[in-house]
């Protein structure tokens, strides 16, 4: 049920942006799901940045719900948008080789009955702060299409 809670949440805080304790930023998409990945993944390319992988968290929820012996349906829609900025990525792994574990980023969108929202999780404070910009220039830009 934490889940659920935790997703009916993160839908239902909508402000652009909203910065939630748990550790995200999200900002609300006014338009279709398919129309804000669209917008996340153009956003992520003029960037001049190249999408790895893309997560289709929410079908596999939808698609593991039974096996797992839930009946809860968390999101209409769910994706993970999986890439890395060559630049970033060495300037904090150069500041602190660990900072691996913080690699690739990730913008994901989400939708809940018709609320579709567009957002990152948070970086540490100090380098990757410079991460967590990229993210959040990237998030803004592709919510306000």
């Amino acid at each position: 049920m934490r889940k659920f809670t935790q997703a009916a949440a993160l839908i239902v805080t909508l402000a652009s942006p909203v910065l939630a304790e748990d550790g995200y930023t999200t900002y609300a998409y006014d338009g279709s799901f398919e129309d804000a990945t669209f917008s996340v993944e153009s956003a992520i390319i003029g960037a001049g940045l190249k999408i790895d992988y893309v997560s289709h968290t929410g079908e596999m929820l939808n698609r593991t719900m039974a096996d797992v012996g839930s009946d809860v349906h968390l999101f209409d829609n769910a994706d993970i948008f999986v890439f890395c900025s060559a630049r970033l990525s060495r300037k904090m792994m150069e500041a602190d080789i660990m900072n691996i574990a913080h690699c690739p980023y990730g913008i994901f969108v989400a939708d809940q009955n018709g609320e579709v929202v567009i957002g990152y999780r948070h970086y540490p404070d100090g380098i990757l702060q410079e991460v967590q910009q990229l993210l959040d220039g990237i998030a803004e830009e592709a919510a306000s299409f």
